[in-house]
């Protein structure tokens, strides 16, 4: 029989334990988001769902273990030990599945109502098996624990570490697993880890007895009572209020930062270690505090620090004098950006970290099952936090912007202080604590009602703002469901469209010759397109272009943001011909990606205009999986151009937009935007052999129904079709070389955006393009056609290259 073993020397096993718990968790996690993501998409009502589902088991796990196993059934280290070999075999199936639902889903799915209902379903059986268990762990090992000060204390500890193994997890994640390797390779680490974490917790169980010794329960030390509703009420608001605040603080910052993977690590990492150190903090508090009081106390706390936050993010951070290319090393601007995450959100997220402890120490009773009480607030807890999420990203947001906001999360803390405090004051009857509670309540408002909300230069420029102020007049700013955007003029008078901190789409001649290049060269070199798909609304200049060809009978157009098209037709009508308006155009409100996945119809033409491969999550997009849904969804004879950008970019991840694109398209072509400088480029495909006859594309431009695209192209500075095709700057056979050794971006791996996020400083679009010109030949198995205008092409070509 094991010996029992006093003090807490039995229970430190248990930190690292649940730290390596929290560390598998959240590779979990991310590598599910982006898996799930490639499936259902990644628009707000898409991950709204994925959040909520994941969150909805972690909340059921932990109601329900303490209710279907008995606390006497099992050694508690045991039962942990099984729960965490589940999740292991959970999260490889979940890997190992998600092609067979793929096909099950794409096969069903539609859009509006059912299609979300059926998103939900996908989700829910893909994480709900694992996140039931992964919410049923802590409860499990709690009960090993008493419900006395020292037992209580330890419960938030090991919460403490959970979240502290969460950090480690996250940057593993981040920075190393999926940058190196892929989803398959990140899962098994983690699925490794859960069996360590298992078979420890086995030993352990072996060798200690079925409760650890230490003092009788006693009674709430706050009241002198059992736990009771408020209390619940308080922890499950301030759930509601910390993954609010995550959503709108998240999207504030990857404004200033820079919407990397890199960033979004960064920022969850501290938001973790806030947590984590909160936690430690609230579980020694716990012991020598009245916990209700503290508590309370440190909802009110939160006011001040959300008002802080919202402060440095709105009045702040966006004016520290940064340049973000002084140092194109992606390590000292990790460096800074960590400096600013740290200066503006951790002192809110300790005070969330300590709620959960305090709350635990306020709960407990005499003689209650551990594993129902830490299973009932961590339930209330994320209970909250689900609705906190929802709520902010898909209604708030869009409804009163991150201002009104932030100004409602610094009510709801004021509000969640209230549920345990009035008891308090009520019971004392000091008028002392009345006016206390009453000034707090005052100073919440004054707070709330001077919060401001994000500066329209952020929105607008986004972590370059700094070398944007003083040259550009905000025209609007609005913040949508899935993201920010911006109108503005530049001091030469050009309009900008802005998307989440990004120019997307100008005036200026550079940027009109590449948008209507996207359109015109499938419109003009297809020899009788009749359907299209574009992919991105943005200025909708692109778009516009296929409304000047009479041939054309049906436009549809992908956008992920509602906002974006009826803004930009207001400010970018006459250049993109009011396509929104025009009778052929269908708007689909969706994630590109995900609506090529799940349409039936075919197009002659597929054009795309994503935003940088560098902003998390648009690498699905250039990937070699969804080039091979774009072929899948061509007619016979149909050709697909991709927007490729070089600057913000270095070699390496050129090169894998180019490979991949080739390994699905070997016949495709890229064409530059001379008039740039190489500034981005168009990479073109089509499945069949690619043959260009100058000739009959000639007679077909000549035509008196096709004038108006003559005038388009002319409009940025192609004066005849000589002109347009001397852009060309090379295809697969002659880059071969140069692009040997690239990685190639999967759906598995998804490198690009790691690649990207490592490389947004650089200003090296010269010097790429000049490489890609390099390996250029005479393309004479390309173009045919009279010996003439052949002449006359090469000609242009070596004008367009000097």
């Amino acid at each position: 029989m094991p010996v029992p073993q006093r003090g807490g020397l039995a229970r430190w096993p248990l930190l690292v334990l649940f730290a390596g718990s929290g560390c598998s968790a959240l590779i979990y996690e991310v590598v599910w988001y982006q898996l799930l993501q490639l499936v259902i998409g990644s628009t707000a009502i898409s991950l709204g769902v994925l959040l909520a589902t994941f969150m909805g088991g972690l909340c059921l796990g932990s109601l329900a273990l303490p209710r279907i196993l008995s606390a006497r059934k099992e050694h508690p280290l045991r039962v942990y030990a099984k729960v965490e070999v589940g999740i292991a075999i959970c999260g490889v199936l979940v890997l190992l599945a998600m092609p067979l639902l793929d096909g099950v889903y794409t096969a069903a799915v539609g859009h509006g109502l059912p299609a979300i209902l059926l998103r939900a379903l996908v989700c829910a059986l893909c994480l709900l098996p694992p996140t039931f268990l992964m919410g049923a762990s802590l409860p499990a090992a709690a009960r090993w624990l008493e419900t006395n000060p020292e037992g209580v204390s330890w419960m938030g500890l090991l919460y403490g570490a959970n979240t502290g193994g969460a950090v480690l997890g996250c940057v593993l994640a981040g920075f190393y697993l999926l940058r190196e390797f892929d989803m398959g390779t990140a899962t098994f680490a983690a699925a490794a880890i859960n069996v360590a974490v298992a078979l420890v917790s086995f030993s352990l169980a072996r060798r200690t007895p079925q409760r650890a010794a230490g003092d009788a329960p006693v009674t709430d030390r706050a009241t002198g009572e059992p736990g009771y509703w408020p209390v619940y009420v308080t922890i499950g608001l301030s759930g509601a209020t910390a993954l609010g605040a995550e959503v709108i603080w998240t999207r504030l910052l990857g404004l200033m930062l820079g919407a990397t993977v890199y960033t979004f690590s960064i920022i969850l990492a501290v938001f973790l270690v806030g947590l984590g150190i909160g936690s430690f903090n609230g579980s020694m508090l716990s012991r020598m505090v009245k916990p209700r009081l503290a508590l309370g106390l440190s909802q009110l706390a939160l006011v001040g620090a959300i008002a802080w936050t919202a402060v440095m993010l709105s009045k702040s951070l966006p004016y520290w004098p940064i340049n973000p290319l002084l140092s194109t090393s992606f390590w000292y601007t990790f460096q800074v950006d960590l400096v600013r995450c740290i200066w503006a959100i951790l002192p809110a997220t300790l005070l969330w970290g300590a709620s959960f402890p305090l709350a635990l120490a306020s709960a407990a009773s005499r003689e209650e099952d551990s594993a129902s009480l830490v299973g009932g607030i961590y339930a209330a807890n994320t209970a909250g936090a689900i609705v906190g999420a929802l709520i902010f990203s898909l209604v708030l947001v869009p409804w009163i912007g991150t201002q009104g906001c932030e100004r409602l999360l610094i009510v709801l803390a004021a509000v969640s202080a209230l549920f345990v405090l009035t008891p308090l004051v009520v019971r004392s009857r000091t008028v002392a604590g009345s006016l206390g509670l009453a000034a707090a309540l005052v100073v919440a408002g004054v707070l709330a009602s001077n919060v401001s909300g994000a500066p329209p230069m952020l929105i607008a420029y986004g972590r370059r703002i700094m070398t944007s102020m003083n040259r550009s007049q905000i025209l609007y700013a609005g913040e949508g469901m899935n993201s920010s955007i911006a109108i503005s003029k530049w001091d030469d008078g050009a309009v900008q469209f802005h998307v989440s901190g990004k120019v997307e789409a100008s005036t200026e001649p550079y940027d009109m010759r590449l948008q209507r290049m996207l359109g015109h060269l499938p419109g003009l070199l297809h020899p009788n397109p009749h359907s299209v798909l574009i992919v991105g609304f943005g200025a909708g200049v692109t778009a516009g272009t296929f409304v000047l060809y009479p041939e054309i009978q049906r436009i549809v157009i992908c956008e992920m943001e509602p906002l974006i098209p009826p803004t930009a037709t207001e400010y970018f009508g006459k250049e993109n011909y009011n396509v929104m308006h025009d009778p052929r155009v269908q708007i689909v409100y969706d994630d590109a990606r995900h609506f090529v996945l799940t349409t039936r119809e075919k197009f002659d033409i597929i054009t795309s205009d994503p935003i940088h491969p560098w902003v998390k999550g648009s690498a699905t997009l250039y990937s070699k999986e969804y080039f091979e849904l774009v072929k899948e969804h061509l007619n016979p004879g149909g050709l697909v151009t991709q927007w490729v950008p070089l600057y913000e970019s270095d070699a390496a991840t050129v090169k894998s937009e180019l490979a991949t694109f080739f390994e699905v398209f070997p016949n495709g072509t890229v064409w530059g935007n001379s008039n740039g400088g190489g500034y981005d480029t168009v990479v073109m495909g089509q499945v069949e052999p690619t043959k260009i006859d100058l000739d009959a594309l000639q007679r077909r431009a000549d035509q008196p129904d096709h004038a108006a695209v003559a005038k388009s192209l002319n409009d940025v500075g192609f004066n005849s079709l000589t002109g347009l095709l001397a852009n060309y700057a090379g295809q697969e056979s002659d880059l071969r070389p140069y692009l040997a050794g690239a990685e190639i971006n999967r759906d598995g791996n998804l490198r690009l955006q790691y690649l990207a996020g490592l490389a947004l400083n650089t200003s090296m679009e010269g010097a790429i393009y000049n490489d890609i010109l390099n390996y250029r030949r005479p393309p004479r198995n390309l173009f045919v056609g009279s010996e003439d205008r052949l002449q006359a092409l090469e000609v242009a070509m070596q004008q367009v290259s000097q």
